[in-house]
């Protein structure tokens, strides 16, 4: 029995720890290029994700006929891999095309070039890793389809780095009462909202797979002008705390880096004008709303 006691304390003492770690703040830090493990998945895999059944119509069973227990060996083997469009040396305007779509969703920060270089391959490999595709860092057809139905066609302001059209994030129900915080992880903006209405909308980052930006329904539980992080001595300005040590906050970072890094767990914002505005409207018992 002493021993049981004495293992249970050992344990709440750790939790104890953890908790107030959690608690003291985020900062920046580097991107990888997978990051999947804090991303949730594609809502429905795509067509050519699921194996191709086999086209050999003379061994199949009738309707009549009981189905076979045993898969066949070969069903996975034979189904062929997406087919490359673009991969890393490849120049034209497809690739060209390629940036301006990734720039409006947020993962390519860079003035379309035409060349697929080591940014764009980074860019590619960051879209797949957040949609539970192959990380290759080469667009082939699944990856260019996905791509496809999130953005819009660009416009020559955008294929010359002139201009970026952003889709409007999908807001979530949640947000649509009150004074609400909307933050999509999907077109990766901050949408500030009353009753219904968007008042402003900013880009925001989020954490890496190691320490995802958690998810769900939360309220501004105190704010900090001139904040610093007590873990990682780093400044976290306009920081409005929602869960933990998790805030959104204006990062010097993001406005340098774009989403070439990532937060330890806060919601990022390069617009430091845009942040400093919004930090003077939001109230402490203000609604937050992280969704994908």
């Amino acid at each position: 029995m002493f021993r049981k006691n004495a293992g249970t304390r050992t344990l709440a003492a750790a939790a104890a720890v953890l908790v107030a770690a959690v608690t003291a703040g985020c900062k920046a830090e580097a991107a990888t290029d997978a990051p999947s493990a804090d991303s949730k998945p594609s809502s429905a895999p795509t067509a050519s994700a699921s194996p191709t059944p086999s086209a050999s119509p003379s061994s199949s069973p009738s309707e009549s006929e009981e189905p076979s227990q045993k898969p066949s060996p070969s069903a996975s083997a034979t189904q062929p891999a997406p087919k490359v469009l673009m991969a890393p040396g490849a120049k034209g305007e497809q690739v060209r095309e390629l940036q301006a779509r990734l720039a409006q969703i947020g993962w390519f920060d860079d003035k379309p070039t035409g060349t697929y270089g080591p940014v764009t391959t980074t860019s590619v490999k960051g879209f797949q890793g957040k949609r539970g595709l192959p990380v290759t860092g080469s667009t082939d057809t699944v990856t260019w389809q996905r791509l496809l139905g999130m953005t819009t066609k660009p416009t020559r302001a955008e294929l010359e780095g002139k201009d970026v059209n952003k889709p409007k994030a999908k807001l979530d129900a949640r947000c649509t009462t009150g004074r609400v915080m909307c933050i999509s992880k999907t077109t990766r903006t901050l949408s500030w909202m009353i009753d219904g209405k968007v008042l402003s909308t900013m880009d925001v980052r989020f954490g890496s797979q190691y320490t995802p930006t958690r998810e769900g329904v939360f309220k501004v539980g105190w704010k900090s002008r001139d904040h610093v992080s007590t873990i990682y001595d780093t400044p976290m300005p306009y920081a409005m705390f929602f869960s933990g040590g998790q805030a959104v906050h204006y990062s010097s970072d993001f406005a340098a880096r774009g989403y070439n890094g990532a937060s330890h767990g806060c919601v990022n914002v390069r617009d430091k004008g845009a942040i400093a505005a919004l930090f003077d409207q939001v109230r402490t018992g203000d609604k937050v709303v992280v969704y994908w």
